[in-house]
Formats: structure tokens, C-alpha cells, sequence
């Protein structure tokens, strides 16, 4: 098992030194899913929420979130993203909207943590809004599905069934 990275020899939690790595493309996936009733589920599908286009909101929000990545979590560092994409997928079989986020820079470090925010976030956004007529939703799921770049190379999620 290797070391964790944010751990010094001292046991103490430190900020990774990127300066010696190479400034390489990455990218990453991730996604997560909101579950709701079919009511709520049909209701924003068709625009007829009064709050109006959740999915505009909660696109937003996930892109600025993605952005504020080194504010929200300590130890994060501040990157200059090329491309933050977060896109929604009715899923009204399971009962859900799933969430997904792509995110993208030329750096010394990778991108996971901005994608992961990006679903986390959208995903808060859109509990946020219809929490008033669907108390019961959950999210869930959240997870990196690909990373590309840097010394690692490529790494893709195995699929769930």
C-alpha cells in the first residue's frame, strides 16, 4: 500500500509539491445521481417547477464549484480549469437524475477533486430546489469514472450493474 500523499514524514497533514512535475493535459469524470419521486422527476423534466430551470441553477452551480475546489477542501490546489462541463441525464426507470461532470486543464496536477465537487454540488443544488415538494430525495453514488494525465497515465471506474 503506498504512503497517502498529504501526510508528511512527520505524520502531519501537508499540501503536495507539485513544482518538479510536468504541466501535462488531465481531465476527469465523475458522476452521482439524485433520487426522486416520479412526481418531482416529471415536474422539473417539463420546466414546471417554480423556481424555474433547476437544471440551468444546478449546472451553475456545479461549474463555480468546481472552481472554488482549493476553497472548500483544505489542502486542494488552486487550478486554472480550461473546461468545467456538467450535464444531466433523466433516468425516470431508477427514479433519478444522473449527474455528470468533465473537468479539464493543462497542469502539474490532477482533476478529480473539481469533478467530484462539480457532481457533489449540482447535485446539493437540485435537493436544494425541490426540497420543498420532495423532502425524501437522496443522493448517491458519487464517484471519479476517468482520469487522464500526469504521471499516472489513465484510470477508468469499473462499471456498476
Amino acid at each position: 500500500m503506498s504512503r497517502l500523499s498529504h501526510i508528511n514524514s512527520r505524520g502531519e497533514a501537508s499540501m503536495v509539491d507539485v513544482t518538479d512535475k510536468a504541466v501535462t493535459q488531465r481531465s476527469a469524470m465523475a458522476e452521482g445521481y439524485i433520487c426522486m419521486s416520479d412526481a418531482t422527476l416529471q415536474m422539473i423534466s417539463r420546466g414546471e417547477h417554480a423556481k424555474g430551470d433547476v437544471f440551468a441553477v444546478a449546472r451553475i452551480a456545479g461549474i463555480q464549484a468546481a472552481k472554488q475546489t482549493a476553497s472548500l477542501i483544505p489542502l486542494c490546489h488552486p487550478l486554472m480549469l480550461s473546461k468545467v462541463q456538467v450535464d444531466f441525464d433523466l433516468q425516470p426507470q431508477h427514479g433519478r437524475v444522473r449527474i455528470s461532470s468533465l473537468c479539464k486543464l493543462a497542469g502539474q496536477t490532477g482533476v478529480e477533486m473539481e469533478a467530484l465537487t462539480a457532481v457533489s454540488v449540482a447535485a446539493l443544488t437540485l435537493f436544494d430546489m425541490c426540497k420543498a415538494v420532495d423532502p425524501a430525495m437522496c443522493i448517491e453514488g458519487i464517484r471519479v469514472l476517468d482520469k487522464q494525465g500526469g504521471k499516472s497515465g489513465h484510470w477508468q471506474a469499473e462499471q456498476l450493474a
